[in-house]
C-alpha cells in the first residue's frame, strides 16, 4: 500500500486549497480513508474521513462547514478541499487507509500513512 498527498503549500487566510492523495497497491474502494493533521507541538487531530464502499463522510468539529472530503474511484485518488482557511489549519496533512474503521477519526484505527503535505496559512 503506498499514499502520496499533493497539494500543500503557503495560502493566505480565507483562502482555499485542495490536497490529493494517490492511493495504489490495494483496491481503493475497499477501504475506509481519512486526513489527519498535525502542527509543531500539537498533538494529531483527525480532520476528515470517508467510508468508501457507503461515502459516509465524517469531520472534526474544527473544519466542519469548511472542509469537504471526497473520492475519485477511478483515479485512485482522495481529495480534501479546504476553504476560510485560517492560521489554525496550519500544519502538516496526512491521508491514511484501512480495511475498515469503526472510528474514522481515529489515528489508532488506520494501517497505512502517506507522507504528509504542508499547508501553511498566513
Amino acid at each position: 500500500v503506498q499514499l502520496v498527498e499533493s497539494g500543500g503549500g503557503s495560502v493566505q487566510i480565507g483562502g482555499s486549497l485542495t490536497l490529493s492523495c494517490a492511493a495504489s497497491g490495494y483496491t481503493f474502494s475497499d477501504y475506509d480513508m481519512s486526513w489527519f493533521r498535525q502542527a509543531p507541538g500539537k498533538e494529531r487531530e483527525g480532520v476528515a474521513a470517508i467510508y468508501l464502499r457507503s461515502g459516509s463522510t465524517y469531520y472534526g468539529d474544527s473544519v466542519k462547514g469548511r472542509f469537504t472530503i471526497s473520492q475519485d474511484n477511478a483515479k485512485n485518488t482522495l481529495y480534501l478541499q479546504m476553504n476560510s482557511l485560517a492560521p489554525e489549519d496550519t500544519a502538516m496533512y496526512y491521508c491514511a487507509a484501512a480495511p475498515r474503521c469503526l472510528a474514522p477519526l481515529m489515528g489508532y484505527e488506520y494501517n497505512y500513512w502517506g507522507q504528509g503535505t504542508q499547508v501553511t496559512v498566513s
